[in-house]
């Protein structure tokens, strides 16, 4: 499963949200708190994937892109809560988690035309949950047999991810952050 199987990736396939009128700027600044989590996860998505063109190119070896992707804060942090699905899985995991378990379930029902858009959003949280475990995995096989086979897999899986989460995080925030101020939500 890659981009080519992810038929809703398309904009014009994602529900609207609704224009919220009256938003203030202190409104406005309380939801750009998901943006400055997204931006930490963008970081960090940076990070790995110049790691994963490098070593692909010859500049690193498979060793220093693991060592790397270990020491980068978002898997400090999220080691400090455990390890079910592996290193970068955990941090968005936990992120997505509160998402589909508190943030989505109260905009849909302070606003029931948000419905379809945090339905969307759970949708895709599940791609993304797929496309990082097969990240994990190409990244362990990557490692312990670094041929030119794992690198184009790593290569091609991370890029699948980075597009969907890049894409993903633009959809949610040009989607919901008014609404999480306006509605007292964070």
């Amino acid at each position: 499963m890659l981009l080519k199987d992810i038929k809703f990736l398309d904009d014009a396939t994602r529900p609207p949200a609704p224009i919220i009128e009256g938003v203030t700027a202190q409104q406005r600044e309380a939801g750009n708190h998901l943006r400055n989590i997204h931006d930490y996860l963008r970081s960090d998505l940076s990070v790995i994937g110049g790691l994963i063109e490098r070593a692909s190119a010859g500049e690193v070896d498979a060793q220093i892109v693991g060592k790397t992707v270990e020491n980068t804060a978002l898997v400090a942090n999220y080691r400090r809560f455990g390890n079910v699905c592996g290193q970068y899985c955990q941090l968005i995991h936990k992120h997505h988690t509160i998402e589909d378990r508190a943030l989505f379930p109260a905009l849909a029902s302070r606003s029931p035309a948000l419905k379809a858009v945090v339905e969307r959003l759970e949708a895709e949280h599940v791609h993304v949950h797929q496309l990082i475990e097969m990240l994990v995995e190409a990244v362990i096989a990557l490692n312990d047999a670094p041929d030119r086979t794992h690198f184009d897999s790593t290569v091609e899986i991370f890029r699948a991810l980075e597009k969907l989460l890049l894409s993903h995080f633009r959809y949610e925030e040009d989607s919901i952050i008014d609404a999480l101020g306006y509605y007292g939500i964070l």
